[in-house]
């Protein structure tokens, strides 16, 4: 697959996607730029925005398998992983997969669950693979989190450790609808009964693999590494931040950079791509200083002010469209 076709399947599936979920082109893409680079996704939002809608609707567009969890504060290891379970008739265990064992995996307000459920996911999401009772067992391929956190209620939650929050590729929101949105909701509400829109398969589960090789063909200029890695770097001397981004966030952004031009169609990364997916891959990696914190900085103001003092280079085009 080329970057051409793979742009035409992109938008396809954005497509099918736009038309039962009710929220913006942007988010949607930010959401695919996850999947075709190889990341996983983190969707903090208010209850009620469709949160559960886009991850079923990817998955059904993508024609892949889902798995919904929700994630509890009693909710053990062993009810995410699977475990094993004892056969009378041939007296052995089995191991029953648990539902972390398909392609797409909603973890469903994943701030609700213990650290050791926490750790359980860390691993799949980094290896693929779940360990249980020393036996390491593959998960499908592809395989790919959205998780899911609330931004406002706290109480009773596990706030996720920084070394699992930089393991999502993407950290974005949906927000609420706009007015022309929302009006949209009621009509589908009114006519129930004529059916809501559903999303229909796109794309082959045996194109996935194909679409997600792509970003390596993608080229980068030897100037925008270097811009790439100043901006990384410049997050780790604002006076407002106390843990910058980390050489796996500056990897990550180089990722989905070349995630984003594919998606595109464009065979090279743009300054543009880098600074369209430095918010959603770059704020949620930095740890703001407890002044910043008191004073209600946001960290995509952050990212916003980096992007803005760090000099972009020029990137001269040929007409064939060669950089």
């Amino acid at each position: 697959m080329d970057v051409t076709q793979a742009s035409r399947e992109c938008s396809a599936v954005l497509e099918e996607i736009g038309d039962a979920v009710v929220c913006d082109r942007d988010f949607l893409e930010e959401v695919l730029v996850g999947v075709v680079g190889r990341g996983h996704v983190l969707l903090e939002d208010v209850p009620g925005t469709g949160k559960t809608l886009t991850a079923r609707s990817v998955a059904t567009a993508l024609g892949l398998s889902f798995s919904r969890i929700q994630f509890t504060p009693d909710l053990l290891p062993t009810d995410v992983t699977g475990t094993h379970v004892f056969d009378e008739r041939d007296r052995s265990f089995e191991f029953n997969e648990g539902p972390l064992f398909a392609n797409i995996v909603l973890a469903d307000e994943i701030n609700r669950a213990p650290p050791k459920t926490q750790a359980a996911l860390l691993e799949a999401m980094e290896e693929g693979q779940v360990t249980v009772d020393g036996e390491t067992r593959p998960l499908p391929d592809p395989f790919f989190v959205i998780a899911t956190q609330n931004p406002v209620e706290q109480e009773g939650t596990f706030p996720l450790p920084e070394a699992q929050v930089d393991r999502f590729l993407v950290k974005t929101s949906m927000g609420y609808p706009d007015a022309e949105g929302e009006v949209e909701l009621l009509r589908r509400r009114a006519s129930r009964e004529e059916g809501s829109p559903t999303v229909s398969t796109v794309l082959e589960p045996e194109k996935i693999d194909a679409l997600r090789q792509v970003p390596e063909t993608v080229r980068v200029e030897a100037d925008l590494l270097e811009y790439v890695t100043a901006v990384a770097r410049e997050t780790r001397t604002d006076g407002r931040v106390e843990v910058g981004v980390s050489p796996r966030g500056t990897q990550r952004l180089f990722e989905a950079a070349r995630a984003y031009a594919a998606l595109v169609g464009r065979e090279y990364v743009t300054p543009d791509d880098i600074k369209r997916v430095a918010e959603p891959v770059l704020a949620h990696r930095l740890v703001l200083t407890p002044d910043a914190t008191v004073n209600r900085v946001e960290k995509s103001a952050v990212v916003e002010s980096v992007l803005e003092s760090v000099p972009v280079p020029t990137l001269e085009v040929s007409e064939s469209g060669d950089s």
